[in-house]
């Protein structure tokens, strides 16, 4: 288990180190979203190919990460591509000038390489450990629940990305499909299937004890990097938002006030 560990952190070392690298050549931190969803798809292929966990376990972990992984990687790729760097970095740029460089290898893509590699505990651990080696409640449980997660992820990024293509929203708020029950079903869905991977996980006998790491994704998308920060952005830039906040529910999927 210890070597595994060991293994998936200096990959993820040095996948940020490289990405960091392109970031400075082409002065775009944004890459590092793009790679967020792809560094854990490669952490979970690396604990199925290496860990020593039953192998039925530890494959439908890393199915449902590379899946998760490479949908949310391709799904940033094709909204960012072509608009520059995201204004987070465009801000932290301007804040540290000629010294960003230096300051985004540890702040951004090195902390985003911590807070990777933790958060994928359940699925490392669980892929480590060969107990039991038939699958249990859990396993079912927490494959419902990514599933649900998954689906409410990626139906909500599709529904937004429809919306927003339409000329005639512009300046508008997205207020139809699953975004008439929750301000946010894409982080609602991330924290439902990352949840999922836990249940999973807890089905051996360490992976119980991982739980931090679903409790760190759920608090960085509801109260740091995730709600916060967009909705700031968009009480500023939509003038209806204020109203949509009153009536919909800020992350669990519920029905929307009168």
């Amino acid at each position: 288990m210890t070597s595994l560990f060991g293994l998936t952190a200096a990959a993820v070392a040095l996948l940020m180190w490289a990405l960091w690298v392109v970031s400075v050549v082409r002065r775009d931190a944004s890459i590092v979203d793009i790679a967020w969803g792809l560094g854990f798809a490669m952490i979970a292929l690396i604990g199925a190919l290496a860990g020593l966990g039953d192998s039925h376990r530890a494959w439908l972990l890393a199915i449902c990460t590379v899946v998760w992984g490479s949908r949310l990687g391709a799904y940033l790729y094709v909204r960012n591509g072509g608009h520059g760097e995201d204004y987070r970095y465009q801000a932290m740029r301007r804040y540290w000038g000629n010294r960003f460089p230096v300051v985004s290898l540890f702040t951004v893509f090195g902390l985003q390489g911590v807070l990777m590699w933790f958060i994928s505990l359940p699925v490392q651990v669980a892929q480590s450990s060969p107990q039991p080696a038939h699958g249990t409640w859990l396993d079912v449980l927490g494959f419902v629940l990514w599933s649900v997660g998954f689906v409410f992820e990626a139906v909500g990024d599709a529904q937004l990305m429809r919306f927003k293509a339409d000329p005639a929203n512009q300046g508008k708020v997205m207020d139809r499909g699953l975004w008439r029950y929750t301000r946010h079903p894409n982080y609602f869905g991330d924290a439902c299937l990352w949840w999922g991977l836990y249940l999973i996980a807890a089905a051996t006998p360490g992976g119980i004890w991982t739980f931090l790491s679903p409790l760190a994704m759920t608090i960085l998308l509801m109260r740091v990097s995730g709600v916060p920060l967009l909705e700031k952005k968009l009480t500023k830039t939509r003038p209806k938002y204020a109203e949509y906040v009153r009536r919909t529910s800020s992350f669990l999927p519920w029905p929307p006030k009168a």
